[in-house]
């Protein structure tokens, strides 16, 4: 493979099977070459078998850093805080990493100094994500309860004070929380007193 080959890539990301596919080789040998040009900083390894290429990094946008999410660990689904700020629920800047959640195991895993954490829950809980602009992710309300189950059971923390109260559904939370341990139903209607007071 060459460094023309490479560029030639418009995909943001791809398997050594399409390298192989694209030179006409064996998938081993692409595998072999892969591993190679990661070694040489041509490439980055974002997965096992999943490569980019590494100029494209930092170029990415928000859009195509969330798709990355989705690939890592599959399946998954953008929520929590990244999602709230994605939607515009949230004041809170987020710098350097994007919080999912995963039902196989919980994970952060470092590319290029992103930190891609991954939160596991209960399959029961894994559900209300949408698929918009080629990404998973939680719808607002869903995300708010994602964030209030793990905070509820010590497993992440929630900055209530950057939360836009204004824009949450109501009626529509009240509803998903339905679901949830009664824990966090109970934290949540103690910070939307506190709000309402």
């Amino acid at each position: 493979m060459k460094i023309q080959d490479i560029n030639e890539i418009d995909d943001l990301l791809f398997s050594y099977e399409d390298i192989a596919q694209k030179l006409g080789i064996e998938n081993e040998s692409a595998k072999v070459l892969c591993s190679r040009y990661v070694k040489l900083g041509y490439l980055l390894r974002i997965k096992r078998g999943v490569y980019m290429r590494r100029e494209r990094w930092q170029y990415l946008s928000n859009n195509e850093l969330l798709q990355i999410a989705n690939i890592i660990q599959v399946p998954s689904y953008i929520s929590l805080t990244t999602a709230l700020s994605y939607y515009d629920f949230t004041t809170q800047v987020q710098q350097n990493f994007v919080e999912s959640i995963a039902v196989k195991r919980s994970l952060i895993k470092t590319v290029q100094k992103v930190d891609f954490r991954y939160f596991k829950i209960a399959q029961q809980y894994y559900n209300g994500f949408i698929k918009q602009n080629g990404i998973f992710i939680a719808a607002p309300e869903k995300a708010l309860a994602d964030a209030l189950y793990l905070t509820s059971v010590g497993k992440y923390k929630l900055d209530f004070s950057a939360l836009e109260y204004g824009k949450i559904d109501y009626p529509r939370l009240n509803q998903i929380l339905r679901a949830y341990p009664e824990g966090t139903t109970k934290l949540w209607s103690n910070y939307a007193r506190t709000q309402a007071a």
